[in-house]
């Protein structure tokens, strides 16, 4: 096939009105946020780590929530299991050159961990801090009538 330089590329012209249509807003700032969304699906990772260790009277737990309020954790004890959860929002302005705004979006989530142990909890003695971006809870142990043979 012969390719004449001279000859203009029949599809140059289809392609100018449809890039022009693609880089202005705003299909542009629509296009944006999809990408976005594939970048950053989810603002706070869907598990976090918890670390957990035991003394001979206490298991301590420790998890770093980095950037997390304290009114957005959540725990929850229930019979042999105690739950984590935190509570995530998040808003992106998006704003012309003049100062207005032409996109606003909002996403919520929420994370949570769930640590079963070997018997059941007393509620009532669980106790948990948080500062700088470390939760700590220590969950004291039952502890049971030991019976000596005779």
């Amino acid at each position: 096939m012969n390719h004449d330089p001279k000859r203009k590329d029949p599809f140059s012209e289809l392609m100018k009105p449809l890039d022009a249509f693609f880089n202005e807003k705003p299909v542009k700032g629509f296009l944006q946020s999809i990408d976005q969304l594939f970048n950053k699906p989810f603002p706070f990772q869907s598990s976090f780590h918890v670390k957990t260790s035991e003394t001979d009277s206490e298991y301590v737990l420790m998890a770093e929530l980095p950037g997390v309020k304290k009114e957005q954790i959540n725990i929850d004890v229930l019979e042999r299991y105690l739950t984590i959860s935190v509570q995530t929002e998040e808003q992106i302005i998006t704003e012309n050159d003049k100062g207005e705004i032409f996109s606003k979006q909002q996403s919520w989530g929420k994370s949570s961990q769930t640590i079963p142990f070997p018997q059941p909890i007393n509620v009532n003695q669980v106790k948990a801090s948080y500062e700088n971006g470390l939760l700590r809870i220590t969950v004291p142990k039952r502890k049971g009538k030991q019976v000596y043979l005779d």
